[in-house]
């Protein structure tokens, strides 16, 4: 039998699209219809869904966007593995249960946050954005309220933030459903696999791979990562 080869993507269902308020965070409800509505249009993701089960983004964590970020500016650049062993470090340094907070930053000596493992040049993207925390310079109270586009807008405005970050903190913190991280290159490589595609795959295509998956690209992503986890980075 031969290679199996991508196919450009299926019509989106008009039934399914445009019918919910994307400025809403995910419920556990959302990420059932999900499921079944990624299964059900991609023949492709539909077996990675069964073997990975439910999808790993946590809902009802919108309430923090400082947190969001120092986690997002953590994993820059680095496999989940090599992240979430920094992020644990940090937050072992930290009081109040290990929560990031502004103030919390202020007490650490650089030394202290280098040897958790983060680099110089991350160690000053926090501390630029724990400044402007406090003095006002960031206002997150109406983020929530924001459309993704302005969201991304508003937050690569601050040093060290760029639109892989924010649509970090979107997927993971703000559990918005509809966002693509085209530039990821876990991303990229996971497209490449489960479509065995021969070369790398551009951006545009990788949209138009993606369109079959509205309004769920959150989660078509994160079962995408998911999928390299088994076969390493």
């Amino acid at each position: 039998m031969g290679r199996r080869r991508f196919r450009d993507p299926f019509s989106a269902d008009p039934r399914e699209n445009g019918s919910r308020n994307l400025f809403l965070s995910m419920t556990p409800d959302d990420m059932v219809r999900a499921r079944r509505m990624l299964m059900r249009r991609d023949p492709v993701l539909a077996p990675i869904i069964r073997k990975y089960g439910q999808c790993g983004i946590k809902t009802g964590r919108e309430g923090d966007i400082f947190c969001g970020l120092v986690e997002a500016i953590v994993s820059q650049q680095l496999s989940t593995r090599a992240a979430a062993t920094i992020y644990g470090r940090l937050r072992a340094l930290l009081p109040n249960g290990g929560t990031p907070t502004p103030e919390a930053f202020i007490p650490l000596s650089d030394e202290q946050l280098r040897n958790v493992g983060l680099s110089r040049q991350k160690l000053g993207y926090l501390r630029d954005l724990s400044g402007k925390m406090l003095d006002g310079s960031i206002n997150t109270d109406g983020l929530v309220q924001m459309s993704d586009d302005e969201i991304v807008a508003e937050l690569t405005k601050i040093k060290g933030i760029g639109r892989w970050t924010v649509e970090m903190l979107l997927i993971f913190r703000l559990t918005r459903p509809d966002v693509f991280p085209a530039g990821d290159l876990g991303i990229v490589k996971a497209v490449q696999r489960a479509y065995n595609l021969r070369g790398t795959p551009d951006v545009k295509r990788l949209h138009r791979i993606a369109e079959r998956w509205r309004p769920y690209r959150s989660v078509a992503s994160w079962y995408l990562w998911a999928s390299l986890e088994s076969k390493g980075k």
